[in-house]
């Protein structure tokens, strides 16, 4: 989702794989690559040694967004993390996002509010992705500049369809969701307590707010295959 050309900054670097990655590539010119830990960026550092990187990729020790000076980079990258952590990020970061042209960002949970700080933040998505790995899914989404339209409720939790970029996986993932929660119901008691009532009516609620979703899905892949 990195624009070609931009400056990555890479929040949470980790191990740097990312920027090492896109340098090596060329789809970026350079990069500041960093993290909260020494010892996480040590480790980047290193593998930013070996492949022969050090002219080109900076590490940085940074709390966030706390070390980096607004008109650095380009295209902020935000990935692995939990969504509360990331929203923090983002908005004590937000004098350095000034300059930004876009954001990646892949949050690990609470992705409706990430969705919905970026809205009230005037960042408007322009891409969403979704990629299964060993079971797991992992949302994706770019942001740029710019006040977007609203979004429903199902566009929040799940993100728009017409943004999309694997409809099938995004599919995939909804009709696993309706499942577990329709077992859910099936387990609860049938004449329950006041706190079992209200369990279930937020799960038979969620599980129309997916498939209003994955009503939106399977139309739009209908759109694309005519």
């Amino acid at each position: 989702m990195v624009s070609p050309g931009n400056r990555l900054v890479d929040v949470g670097t980790d191990h740097g794989y990312v920027p090492i990655c896109l340098c090596e590539t060329k789809r970026i010119p350079s990069a500041i690559a960093m993290d909260i830990n020494e010892g996480p960026l040590l480790r980047a550092k290193s593998h930013i040694e070996e492949a022969g990187l050090i002219g080109y990729i900076q590490t940085r020790l940074s709390d966030g967004l706390t070390a980096l000076r607004a008109g650095e980079g380009d295209s902020v990258l935000i990935a692995g993390m939990g969504g509360i952590l990331m929203e923090k990020i983002l908005y004590e970061g937000r004098e350095a996002l000034s300059s930004v042209r876009e954001l990646i960002l892949q949050p690990q949970s609470d992705i409706a509010g990430i969705r919905q700080w970026i809205y009230r933040n005037d960042w408007q998505i322009i891409r969403e992705d979704i990629v299964n790995e060993d079971g797991k899914y992992y949302p994706m989404m770019k942001a740029v500049q710019g006040k977007g339209r609203t979004y429903t409720l199902p566009e929040y939790r799940y993100g728009r369809v017409d943004l999309q970029q694997s409809l099938p996986v995004l599919e995939n993932y909804l009709r696993k969701q309706i499942e577990t929660n329709e077992k859910i119901l099936e387990r609860l008691p049938k004449e329950g307590k006041e706190r079992t009532r209200a369990r279930e009516y937020f799960v038979r609620r969620d599980i129309r707010i997916l498939n209003e979703a994955l009503e939106g899905c399977v139309l739009e892949q209908q759109k694309r295959n005519v």
